[in-house]
């Protein structure tokens, strides 16, 4: 299988779902630009609920199970 690499530029509610549903194993998120923030939206996502999994900030980078993921800030 294939993956389809992605990067995000944001990450409100939208950038959030996208990343969500990328966990399906057929998206690959490579990069998002806005760490701390990041990292609490995916958590404590108000209109969508707590993720489930594991996602916290080590290296200047998200580990979303424990998968890391480079961030930008252009």
């Amino acid at each position: 299988m294939v993956k389809v690499k992605a990067r995000k530029n944001r990450f409100g509610h939208i950038g959030g779902l996208v990343t969500r549903a990328a966990n399906s194993g057929k998206v690959d998120i490579v990069t998002i630009n806005d760490l701390n923030y990041m990292v609490y939206m995916f958590q404590y996502d108000s209109s969508h609920g707590n993720f489930h999994g594991t996602i916290k900030a080590e290296n200047r980078k998200p580990a979303i199970n424990d998968n890391p993921i480079t961030i930008s800030q252009e």
